[in-house]
């Protein structure tokens, strides 16, 4: 890989700048704070890894001047050489693994569909287990979560979740969860103990502001019914429930969890906002070569993406060809590896085009 010229100076001021401002006052109320901050610890990173490239490099060169001799010493200094120039390749992916452009919708906040797909009743439980592991996750990483709309069945899971998540980047940690999760594992309903089948389907949305979509109220029918739910419990008695159609799409979102009906209309323009917003990300990956649009998705809900297959304790994510076990872990939210491995697969294939773009 080919080396990125740095200036440690002068990412250095930048760095002292930013940590004057972050140390004032009044800095948590600055609208651009968040921002603020990743830029601060990315350049320490950055700094960091460029001053060991430095160190490394003068070894490199204090080595090689060693291994020219032909005594024992020269012996060693060859061994170190090798050692050295892999640690230095080694470290410029790691340099451009922090360099290379963003998406630009990863900081964002998303919001997450989660529905059942073929399977039936299984289909609804392991949906109602896929939410509990992205809710164990976001415990994990200091993401907050905002349940949005349920829609349950009588077994005891989802039929479809929706849920909102919120924090430091959650859309860069989540955005590869979009597609297809199949399910194999033997029913509790199964006395045979036969193997099924099942799938969920699950879309991340980034979470899309009134600035980033614009909506023409005239686009709209909303339409104010009585909610309804499962046994007559919490069901409520007004007319709260509210529909959204946003006409030129055919886009329908329905909320009624709240009994308030202005509460459930703004959950409902939000998801509304960011299919919306998922649907124009759509169209620029499609522009994106066939290796990154498979990565990312497509945004097709039919591609499958990963299997968990619980009798061999196996996940299989098909897109990268990463595989592990320990189920249990992977099902508490336990799958910060998974996440990594999509990452870094994403800036690969962000620095195979780059070198592609610079050679054409």
């Amino acid at each position: 890989m080919p080396k990125i010229n740095l200036d440690i100076d002068e990412l250095s001021h930048e760095k002292a700048a930013l940590s004057d401002f972050l140390a004032s006052p009044g800095a948590f109320n600055d609208p651009n704070y968040g921002a603020k901050n990743r830029r601060f610890n990315e350049l320490e990173q950055i700094i960091d890894k460029a001053t060991l490239r430095q160190t490394l490099e003068n070894n490199l060169g204090e080595a090689k001047e060693l291994a020219s001799g032909s005594d024992e010493l020269a012996e060693l200094a060859k061994s170190e050489v090798a050692e050295t120039e892999k640690q230095l390749n080694d470290l410029e992916e790691e340099l451009f693994m922090i360099l290379a452009p963003k998406d630009p919708n990863d900081e964002k906040n998303v919001i997450i569909e989660i529905r059942a797909g073929a399977g039936g009743d299984e289909a609804s439980l392991f949906a109602s287990e896929l939410y509990r592991m992205y809710l164990r996750y976001c415990e994990a990483h200091n993401l907050k979560t905002e349940l949005l709309s349920t829609s349950d069945n009588d077994t005891g899971g989802y039929k479809e979740v929706i849920f909102k998540v919120t924090g430091d980047s959650p859309y860069a940690q989540l955005k590869f969860e979009s597609g297809v999760h199949r399910v194999q594992r033997v029913p509790a309903t199964e006395s045979q103990g036969r193997i099924h089948t099942s799938t969920v389907t699950v879309a991340v949305l980034p979470e899309a502001e009134e600035a980033d979509i614009a909506i023409d109220p005239k686009d709209l029918r909303i339409d104010i019914f009585r909610a309804s739910g499962h046994g007559g419990q919490s069901v409520n008695t007004t007319d709260s429930a509210v529909r959204i159609t946003h006409l030129p799409s055919g886009m329908v979102v329905t909320n009624q969890d709240e009994k308030s009906q202005t509460k459930n209309k703004e959950k409902a323009m939000s998801v509304l906002r960011s299919r919306l917003l998922q649907q124009k990300v759509e169209e620029e990956q499609s522009k994106l070569a066939a290796e990154r649009r498979s990565l990312i998705g497509s945004g097709d809900r039919s591609e499958k993406i990963r299997t968990y297959n619980f009798p061999q304790d196996r996940i299989t994510d098909h897109r990268i060809g990463y595989s592990r076990s320990s189920m249990p872990k992977m099902m508490d939210g336990n799958f910060d590896d998974i996440v990594l491995e999509l990452q870094k697969a994403e800036r690969s294939l962000q620095a195979h085009e780059a070198e592609q773009s610079q050679g054409a």
